[in-house]
């Protein structure tokens, strides 16, 4: 499988333009937007999958393409929609299955830290290959389930909540002392669970079944999301974005994320 390979650039965007603050959330929004750039129209159509708060919708749409954001939860639309000021970005509350009896195909599908969360990601990604337009791309961004944060922090608080007890209970409260509310900036949904931990095999594998062909690769950051560094992370943008440049020049199993786009395989 051949494929292009990515180093992203970082720079910080202005409040106006999205509601993201840290820079592994602008590297993966340049990311999609230098995928939009190179393989739609400039006003072609964009479906946005598990849109969460519409942070990222609302971004593809200011630099012009029209843009669906949907999502199953409803907390998160609703503050998708307060947000919203753009007329030809949209958000509703339904699943990507329920678009495909309208017959509608789009020029782009952005998938973005949406399949670790499902149970069966192969049927979802059999649905966004119906509903994308032959010479269209899929834009999916995952953490790297062997990963520094996945394996450091996901895994084992998810062995804590599973076990619960005291330890868990003051895991809880630190966290709390530190401002940890259990939401993101991408969506204010109530169960952001991982329950699929990719490696870049086994996700290229699952969409390989399904038809697609990997187009561009791309890696997330390094350690700022893991504690203890997050914590010097957080206060430092330019210590953020350093560690996903640092991510750039290290193997892709030393990320937390992988970003791809994929194209259908028409051959």
């Amino acid at each position: 499988m051949s494929f292009q390979q990515t180093e992203t650039v970082i720079e910080p965007m202005s409040s106006g333009t999205v509601g993201y603050t840290k820079a592994v959330d602008h590297k993966r929004l340049k990311f999609i937007l230098d995928q939009l750039y190179d393989y739609i129209p400039s006003k072609g159509k964009v479906l946005d999958v598990g849109c969460g708060n519409g942070l990222m919708s609302m971004a593809v749409g200011q630099v012009g393409y029209h843009t669906l954001g949907v999502d199953i939860s409803e907390k998160a639309i609703q503050k998708a929609n307060q947000n919203n000021t753009l007329s030809h970005v949209n958000f509703k509350v339904m699943s990507a299955n329920d678009l495909v009896a309208d017959g509608f195909t789009y020029d782009a599908i952005i998938c973005s830290e949406v399949l670790e969360h499902l149970d069966d990601p192969s049927n979802l990604l059999q649905t966004l290959y119906q509903l994308l337009s032959d010479r269209g791309v899929l834009i999916i961004t995952v953490p790297n389930g062997r990963g520094p944060r996945e394996l450091l922090i996901t895994k084992p608080m998810q062995k804590l909540q599973k076990n619960g007890g005291f330890l868990l209970a003051a895991v809880k409260a630190f966290k709390k002392t530190l401002g940890y509310t259990g939401t993101t900036e991408q969506s204010d949904a109530d169960d952001l669970t991982h329950v699929q931990f990719f490696t870049k095999q086994s996700l290229s594998n699952m969409l390989d079944t399904q038809n697609f062909r990997m187009a561009t690769f791309g890696k997330a950051n390094f350690l700022a999301d893991v504690f203890p560094f997050s914590m010097l992370a957080n206060r430092s943008y330019m210590l953020q974005k350093l560690d996903c440049r640092l991510a750039d020049t290290l193997p892709h199993y030393c990320t937390c994320g992988f970003y791809s786009a994929w194209i259908k395989n028409n051959e």
